[in-house]
């Protein structure tokens, strides 16, 4: 068996030429290009997927190559996993796999009598080895073609780095070379993943945070590499879907990934290393500009000006003001999706993922353990929350800005710290707090919705007359939110933490 590690960088096809001229490529070894084939197998109830197994056939020349690859770790782009390859002699032979329980699944004869070739990848592979140091040695690859499934097919453009020997910091040093001139993103999803969604048809949805798996034994900086690269696998996740798409959930999405990583870094501080947040920072608060300004107006439209004008159909001033809005809501999301095609955005995410794979990250220090650490953060953080809580009044909406901050922190907190956590107090906790920070994020959405659709008015009188029919409309929900903010501040001075086991 082998152990597969790898890092999978999308590269756009109008960038292939210009990843053929970089000058890193003058210090590999060797360099070879090959046309392959590859063909992909399963059940039609797809039981090798369900069990994170691939089964392909590879033509390289004039022979075919079997080849088992299982699920193994997988984090921003980076994946390991364990493979068995082999001759193929015109039938599937699994007896080199050297794990038994899963050579007697795959050898099971109503297994094999279902299996059916399901998908096809054909590209042409350009390999350039590299020896950038002694007993280090790795390969990369310019996949160039397409995956084909049912009648459907979608093309491939990529760079896979694999590590063959040695230290992985050597992969990331030549990623990030690369990424200095070339628009690289981590791909998260591996040929094979996307044969699969082709081949069920299934369009892309937008991803929310994974749940998390922390011990309440392991150090808190081994605990936040685990928070941060599944931060970054959200982030991921949603990308394609706001390039291709109009649907506003990517971008929110995107934005609460972005948020949860902030917030992560923020509860994690004590621990982390200087240069984490002087590398991320800069370039996370760009990101957070551009989806931020895109989703305030996603929901300035969705939720402030549409309302308003379906209700007062026959007000002509509406429609205009609801038209200004969209374009600006245009403008501002194509403003997104050009940065996170932009070779910036790719550097920041492959920062992120190198800093997470290098030294205090890969091997912490274990003087606290998470649990201690979880229990201190928490205090502090409902600390500041009763403290702005008995600070906050409905005549002050900047106060209960803070207060739906310090809110904010306190639930991504608690949602990373869930798995510590005993009984059903948490559960209970995290639906009063949703309910309030969704209270006064509309308090908040309100309250700046005047300023940006005066923006969109500009100096025309009859969109200005708009805004103050907007305004008007939605006075009576703003003072029913307005009403309900005592009682839940009440609530908020005297609430207390769930146990952390």
């Amino acid at each position: 068996m082998a152990n597969e590690t790898e890092l999978k960088l999308s590269l756009p096809a109008e960038a292939q030429a210009l990843m053929l001229r970089q000058p890193v490529l003058k210090r590999a070894v060797s360099r070879q290009t090959q046309q392959l084939v590859n063909l992909y197998y399963d059940t039609p109830s797809l039981s090798l997927y369900q069990r994170g197994i691939a089964l392909r056939l590879r033509k390289q020349g004039r022979i075919w190559l079997q080849t088992v690859k299982c699920a193994g770790s997988s984090a921003a782009g980076l994946s390991s996993r364990p493979e068995w390859e082999t001759p193929y002699a015109n039938h599937f032979d699994f007896a080199a796999i050297d794990d038994p329980k899963l050579r007697r699944w795959l050898d099971r004869p109503s297994l094999r009598k279902a299996i059916v070739p399901l998908f096809e990848t054909s590209f042409r592979r350009t390999t350039w080895r590299f020896t950038p140091a002694p007993g280090c040695v790795f390969h990369l690859m310019l996949d160039r073609g397409w995956v084909a499934a049912d009648g459907r097919r979608e093309p491939i453009s990529e760079l896979e780095l694999e590590l063959e020997s040695g230290e992985l910091d050597e992969l990331f040093k030549l990623a990030q070379t690369l990424a200095e001139r070339l628009p690289l993103v981590p791909q998260i999803q591996s040929k094979a993943e996307r044969g699969y969604r082709l081949y069920r048809n299934v369009r892309a949805v937008p991803a929310k945070a994974a749940p998390l798996r922390l011990d309440a034994a392991c150090p808190p900086l081994a605990a936040f590499r685990l928070i941060a690269l599944s931060c970054l696998e959200h982030q991921q996740g949603n990308r394609d879907g706001v390039l291709a798409s109009d649907d506003p959930e990517f971008i929110h999405q995107m934005r609460v990934a972005t948020r949860r990583l902030r917030a992560a870094m923020r509860l994690f501080a004590p621990c982390l290393p200087p240069a984490f947040d002087d590398a991320l920072l800069p370039p996370l608060r760009q990101l957070m500009a551009r989806l931020g300004r895109a989703r305030d107006l996603d929901v300035l439209l969705a939720e402030i000006a549409l309302p308003v004008m379906h209700a007062l159909p026959d007000e002509p001033r509406l429609m205009t003001l609801v038209g200004a809005v969209t374009d600006r809501q245009y403008a501002a999301r194509g403003a997104a999706a050009h940065y996170l095609r932009s070779a910036a955005y790719g550097r920041l995410m492959l920062t992120a993922t190198a800093l997470l794979h290098r030294p205090p990250f890969l091997e912490p220090a274990a003087d606290e353990t998470l649990a201690a650490f979880a229990a201190e953060r928490l205090r502090r953080l409902r600390k500041k929350v009763r403290e702005l809580a008995a600070a906050a009044g409905t005549d002050d909406p900047a106060s209960l800005h803070r207060l739906r901050i310090a809110i904010k922190r306190l639930r991504y907190a608690l949602e990373f710290f869930a798995p510590l956590c005993t009984g059903r107090k948490l559960q209970r906790l995290l639906r009063r707090l949703a309910v309030l920070q969704d209270e006064l994020g509309q308090l908040n959405d309100l309250a700046n919705a005047g300023m940006l659709l005066m923006h969109c008015a500009g100096d025309d009188p009859r969109l200005r007359e708009a805004v103050s029919l907007v305004g008007g409309w939605h006075a009576s929900r703003h003072r029913q939110l307005l009403s309900r903010i005592p009682a839940r501040l009440a609530e908020l001075r005297r609430f207390s933490l769930p146990a952390l086991g």
